[in-house]
């Protein structure tokens, strides 16, 4: 079995899926910086894990939300934005994660917010 290692960090700050309150144009430039950040990276042609942590800024942590955004929803931005880039040619897109290891944690700053994440590729040889 051969491992393939693609690791990345991306600065913007994180939104979820669907955004209803704060800023209406968040989601849009986080998905752009996805797939800007993710451009030029190689691409991931078969299953693979991937392993990533949000870098959430406080203001992500609302007093009726204390624990932050659902991680299935940054999730679903994040990886539909993969989907653009390095996993554009994997049978099924972002479907060709196999497993997933999500995170997230609170950051001081606007300025330290992203994601930080490694993409593993898993390829059997015959």
């Amino acid at each position: 079995m051969r491992l393939r290692s693609i690791r990345g960090t991306i600065t913007g700050i994180p939104y979820s899926q669907n955004r209803v309150r704060g800023d209406p144009e968040g989601p849009r430039r986080w998905s752009n910086a996805i797939t800007e950040q993710t451009r030029r990276l190689p691409e991931i042609h078969g299953p693979c894990i991937l392993r990533v942590t949000f870098l959430l800024p406080a203001s992500h942590f609302p007093a009726d939300h204390p624990f932050g955004n659902d991680l299935d929803n940054l999730l679903k931005r994040f990886c539909d934005a993969l989907q653009q880039t390095v996993l554009s040619h994997a049978p099924g897109k972002d479907g060709a994660i196999v497993c997933l290891e999500a995170a997230k944690a609170k950051v001081n700053s606007d300025e330290e917010a992203g994601a930080q994440f490694e993409l593993i590729e898993i390829e059997a040889t015959q």
